[in-house]
C-alpha cells in the first residue's frame, strides 16, 4: 500500500485487501520476534545485528519479507531507521510492518491525559514505520477488554496520523481479541477505512475459535503471522493443524505474505525449522 494518498487509503473498500497485496503474493518472511534472541546476544557465535538481518535472511533462507517488532529496533532515531531501510533495500528485502509493542500505552485509557500520551507515542512509531518504508503498523492490544468506543476512537486517530504517510493500521488477534472470533471484523467495521486484518494463526484461545476467527479475518487480511511451535521428528505440529490454517486463508483468496514466528534460542535449529516450514508452505502454495 506504500505510496497511496490519505484519500485513497480512506476510501479503499474491504475487498481491496481480500488477497493481500499483489506485489507480495506468494512471499514468505519472518517476524523479528523470531530472531530476537539472536539479535540480543551479538557476542554469541552465529548472532547478527538487525542491520545484517536482511542479508542473512536472503542468503541463508531465501526469504525477503521482514515484519518488524519495535523491541528489536535499536531506536526510532532517523539514522538507525535509514540504515535498516538501506540494508533491506540492498538485500532485496521488504520491510512490511512495524508491530508497535508498547504495553505501557492504552488507547482506551479512562483518563484523557493517558490517551493523549498513548496517541503521541504511537504517532512517533507510525512516523518511524513510514520512514522505514513499511506499509503497515500494528498497535498492541492489552489484556483487559477496552472501552470499545474509546478504542475505536483511538484507532481512528492513529489512521489520521498514518494514512497521509501511506501507512495502513492493522488489527491482530492478541490479548483481549484472542477468544472472540468476531473481534477482528467487529473492530475493522467500527473503525472504518484505513485498517486491515493481520491474523496470527497461533494467537487464539482454542482450536474452535481459531478456525472460525481465521475464516472471519482472512477476507480482510493483508498479512499473516504463520506462527508455529515445536515440530516433531517428521514435522508434526501437535498444537494445531498448520495445513488447515493455511487452507482456510488460501481458500478465501489470501495469497500472502506469510510471516513465520517461531522462537528458538538455538540458531542452527531455528534456521533448519524455518527452512523446512518455508519448503512446506511453498509446496502448499504450488
Amino acid at each position: 500500500m506504500t505510496g497511496l494518498t490519505r484519500r485513497s487509503i480512506l476510501t479503499l473498500p474491504a475487498a481491496a485487501f481480500a488477497a493481500g497485496p499483489a506485489d507480495l503474493a506468494g512471499q514468505i518472511g519472518v517476524t523479528t520476534a523470531t530472531v530476537a534472541a539472536h539479535l540480543r546476544t551479538p557476542t554469541q557465535a552465529g548472532a547478527f545485528s538487525i542491520f545484517e538481518l536482511p542479508r542473512v535472511l536472503r542468503d541463508e533462507l531465501d526469504l525477503r519479507v521482514i515484519d518488524l517488532n519495535t523491541s528489536t529496533l535499536p531506536s526510532l532515531e532517523p539514522g538507525d531507521l535509514d540504515r535498516l531501510r538501506e540494508a533491506a533495500e540492498k538485500a532485496g528485502c521488504t520491510l512490511t510492518n512495524l508491530k508497535i509493542n508498547r504495553r505501557d500505552l492504552d488507547l482506551a485509557a479512562p483518563d484523557e491525559a493517558s490517551r493523549r500520551h498513548a496517541l503521541a507515542e504511537y504517532g512517533l512509531a507510525i512516523d518511524a514505520a513510514a520512514r522505514l518504508g513499511c506499509r503497515w503498523a500494528r498497535p498492541l492490544p492489552l489484556d483487559a477488554r477496552p472501552d470499545f468506543r474509546l478504542y475505536v476512537d483511538g484507532y481512528r486517530r492513529l489512521v489520521e496520523r498514518a494514512a497521509p504517510q501511506g501507512v495502513t493500521m492493522l488489527v491482530e488477534n492478541w490479548a483481549w481479541l484472542q477468544d472472540d472470533p468476531d473481534a477482528i471484523p467487529r473492530l475493522l467495521d467500527a473503525v472504518g477505512a484505513g485498517v486491515a486484518a493481520s491474523p496470527d494463526i497461533g494467537n487464539w484461545s482454542g482450536d474452535a475459535v481459531r478456525r472460525e476467527g481465521l475464516a472471519k479475518a482472512f477476507p480482510r487480511a493483508v498479512t499473516c503471522d504463520f506462527k508455529f511451535f515445536d515440530l516433531g521428528p517428521n514435522g508434526e505440529h501437535e498444537r494445531y493443524d498448520l495445513r488447515a490454517c493455511f487452507e482456510i486463508g488460501w481458500k478465501l483468496g489470501f495469497r500472502g505474505p506469510w510471516c513465520f514466528e517461531r522462537a528458538n534460542p538455538d540458531r542452527a535449529a531455528l534456521f533448519r525449522e524455518l527452512a523446512a516450514m518455508r519448503d512446506r508452505l511453498r509446496s502448499w502454495m504450488a
